[in-house]
């Protein structure tokens, strides 16, 4: 199901503009939190090497307790811990998954290729509300390094469990491989 998530409403998009947004995970700690790093993590090998210069990092997702929004702290994980030097933009206000979609928008008007860095699961909602929300800009959609086998291996049923509870919500047509 992971391996299918991935893939689903994500095409071939050319160009060589890309925008990867990395989606925030409730963090209530200081730092960022061993789901968010995993996103982090995803969305810097999400980025394609022939596109490395004209790529944008976008990291969303708001404050969820009284500490330091998401975006912020995966920004800091990616720059401090991975040494990421490439752009970055960050988008604090979202609070859920159709807010990250709502509030990344304008960040993503002007590139060719959009990925979504999460779980599998999540990144596919991502890629629906995207879809609903500006029709015009799915066709850029393309498929982030979000899937691997071999990773999360133990945990992987249980993602994929909860990824069948909060999908629940998508059309049929939303579920399918793009090719």
């Amino acid at each position: 199901m992971n391996w299918r998530w991935s893939r689903a409403l994500a095409g071939n998009s050319g160009g060589v503009s890309e925008a990867v947004v990395v989606l925030g995970y409730r963090n209530p700690q200081a730092t960022a939190n061993l789901i968010n790093r995993w996103r982090v993590r995803v969305g810097l090998r999400s980025i394609a090497a022939d596109h490395k210069r004209d790529t944008r990092v976008i990291f969303s997702g708001g404050a969820t307790s009284t500490g330091a929004a998401e975006a912020q702290l995966m920004a800091d994980y990616a720059k401090s811990v991975l040494e990421f030097d490439g752009t970055v933009f960050l988008e604090d206000q979202s609070r859920t998954t159709w807010e990250n979609v709502t509030n990344v928008i304008p960040l993503l008007e002007d590139v060719d290729r959009i990925k979504i860095a999460s779980q599998p699961a999540h990144a596919l909602k991502a890629r629906a509300y995207l879809r609903r929300q500006r029709p015009d800009l799915a066709d850029r959609l393309v498929r982030a390094d979000d899937y691997r086998p071999g990773e999360w291996l133990i945990v992987k049923p249980l993602l994929a469990l909860y990824g069948l509870w909060t999908l629940r919500g998508l059309e049929n047509d939303e579920r399918k491989i793009s090719l």
